[in-house]
């Protein structure tokens, strides 16, 4: 396999984190080398972490240093093939069946009648594309199974077409919450990276890199009261995303006269969104959100 130590302008690790954060996207030496090294080898990149750790937004921004289009498969429960490859339009082939005159010879298997579903369309677009295989943790075994072939060849098969091969290997990104474990076949096909929830420093870094209106204490406020938050028994913790938009909501609510603990009270919501998890804060918001009136 040809190694390519540069892509898209990428020749290390050091470019891509650069790349990235022009793209408001801040990466760590970890991510930025696991996903140079995907770009460079022609390998899927498979990232796992909690929720709102940002492994979508990290998808997001390689298609946008790129130039390629993102392309989203979001897995569930059930997803098969029809979903994540193609589908025959049916009822165009019917109708087209019958408008055909006696002893016209009709080829009902042509593009005409193919709907694309995400992995084809990567596979006939691999230049101009990045696939998204999001929350693959979500899907079943067998779907699992079935994606096998496509991440170590890039190749699927049609039987009324043949088997179809990407001119080139395409940027492949699944992401993985870690709800089941993936089999160790789909892991050996791709780099690894585990992102973890983000260092304070890093994380107020973060905040303020995606949204400028927020002050840095604003940010660092939020950070420290969102890494008390992951340690409560709750069952959907802030991630990353969460905490933007909790700095967000508050500086919007403090722009109106609402004093500092309050705006951070009042817009808990933008953080937590479980009512049980709400009702287990509510009354132990003093010990997050300092100077709050108990």
């Amino acid at each position: 396999m040809a190694l390519r130590t540069t892509v898209a302008g990428i020749s290390s690790p050091e470019d891509l984190a650069e790349a990235l954060q022009a793209a408001m996207y801040l990466a760590d030496d970890g991510i930025a080398t696991a996903g140079y090294l995907s770009l460079a080898l022609g390998k899927p990149l498979l990232l796992e972490g909690a929720p709102g750790v940002g492994k979508t937004e990290a998808a997001k921004a390689l298609a946008g240093i790129l130039g390629r289009r993102l392309i989203r498969l979001q897995c569930f429960e059930g997803i098969d093939a029809a979903a994540a490859l193609y589908e025959w339009n049916y009822p165009r082939q019917m109708l087209a069946i019958r408008q055909a005159k006696d002893g016209e010879q009709l080829d009902i298997y042509r593009d005409d009648f193919l709907i694309e579903r995400p992995m084809l369309t990567t596979l006939r677009r691999p230049e101009s594309t990045v696939l998204l295989i999001d929350e693959i943790d979500r899907s079943d075994h067998e779907f699992e199974a079935f994606l096998l072939e496509f991440l170590s060849d890039f190749s699927i098969s049609i039987p009324e077409r043949g088997t179809l091969r990407a001119a080139e290997r395409p940027v492949v990104i699944l992401t993985s919450n870690r709800t089941r474990e993936l089999h160790e076949a789909l892991r050996r096909r791709c780099v690894y990276h585990y992102i973890a929830y983000p260092e304070p420093e890093r994380e107020a870094q973060i905040i303020m890199l995606r949204s400028s209106a927020v002050a840095e204490s604003t940010a660092r406020a939020v950070v420290q009261a969102v890494g008390l938050l992951r340690q409560e028994p709750l069952a959907k913790p802030p991630g990353v995303a969460e905490a933007v938009d909790w700095a967000e909501a508050a500086t919007a609510l403090a722009q109106t006269g609402a004093p500092w603990p309050e705006a951070f009270r009042r817009s808990l919501g933008a953080a937590i969104k479980d009512e049980e998890d709400l009702a287990h804060l509510r009354p132990r918001l003093p010990l997050f959100i300092p100077g709050l009136a108990a």
